[in-house]
């Protein structure tokens, strides 16, 4: 019998067509795994992959120069991993309609690359991985990291709305350090210019990472302290917490710092810098927030070139 001509669309397939009498998944070869990938790169992207890696990385160096082995380090790093995939797409699904409202086809969500329902099941699981992975390096090691995970949850939730915003990030950073050494042998308390390191780098970083959106933050009215400081003020002061946090790694651990220390000291400072410079890319340049990884990148070579100065 001839065709009439008349095509269909795959069930569970919208929009792709397929001739009549044709086995299901003709006229799809390549189009299911295609999504499937889209998908997978959109929440990939969702995840805010640039500080999750780096936190993740500057954890796991901190973990290999205070003393801990391959294993240990793994079992550190997996759970910090978890925990920034959690928080990273949990702003993206909570935020999801103010990005809509401002039109940011940037994210994920937005675009549709990836759908609410599968960033909000990816954020619950990281979460669910985190407190079984953190618990192993020990109960003290593991409530301090899931208290700086709780505080980033909650900044996501509605504290980067308030005055507040900053403590999340500076409670969360400033018990890094404290993960690390609480899972070592004797469970150790970090220093406190460890811990106030951490704080500070959290402080210049919840100040940087907010810089392109301030405008859109400002319209949904998110009144965070750098929403409130304004962008050319936050810009200003970035810097300052960075560096700040430079000096106390330098000059904090027992014995002098060196030429070495110094030399490394005044490196930081043109990372640190950049934040303050005008944005090249348009107001919604990432340069700033890149500065402060960087930055942070430079406070870990701080810390190699002090030996193992958290044990």
């Amino acid at each position: 019998m001839a065709h009439t001509g008349r095509r269909t669309t795959v069930p569970g397939v919208p929009g792709v067509p397929v001739r009549p009498g044709a086995p299901v998944g003709t006229g799809v070869t390549g189009v299911v795994p295609r999504r499937a990938t889209a998908a997978l790169l959109g929440l990939l992207r969702a995840c805010h992959p640039e500080p999750t890696l780096a936190v993740t990385a500057v954890i796991t160096a901190l973990a290999a120069v205070s003393g801990h082995g391959p294993l240990g380090c793994l079992l550190l790093g997996s759970a910090v991993l978890t925990g920034q995939l959690s928080v990273g797409w949990c702003n993206d699904r909570l935020d999801l309609a103010r990005d809509i409202a401002a039109g940011r086809l940037d994210k994920p969500l937005v675009s549709g690359a990836v759908g609410p329902r599968v960033v909000a099941f990816a954020a619950g699981c990281a979460l669910a991985l985190c407190v079984p992975l953190s618990l192993a390096n020990g109960l003290a090691a593991g409530a301090a990291h899931l208290a700086g995970v709780a505080a980033a949850w909650s900044y996501n939730a509605g504290v980067k709305r308030t005055l507040a915003s900053w403590l999340p990030y500076a409670l969360a950073f400033g018990l890094l350090p404290a993960f690390v050494t609480l899972s070592l042998p004797g469970h150790p308390w970090p220093p406190a210019w460890a811990v106030a390191a951490g704080a500070l780098l959290g402080l210049g970083a919840h100040l940087t990472n907010v810089l392109p959106d301030i405008d859109d933050d400002l319209a949904a009215g998110v009144r965070g302290l750098p929403q409130r400081l304004g962008r050319r003020r936050a810009r200003l002061l970035g810097p300052v917490p960075l560096l700040a946090a430079c000096a106390v790694l330098v000059l904090g651990p027992p014995g002098p710092p060196g030429t070495a220390g110094w030399t490394a000291l005044a490196l930081t400072a043109a990372p640190a810098a950049a934040t303050a410079l005008p944005a090249a890319a348009g107001p919604r340049s990432r340069l700033p927030f890149l500065a402060t990884l960087a930055t942070a990148a430079a406070a870990v070579a701080l810390l190699l070139l002090r030996g193992g100065a958290l044990a």
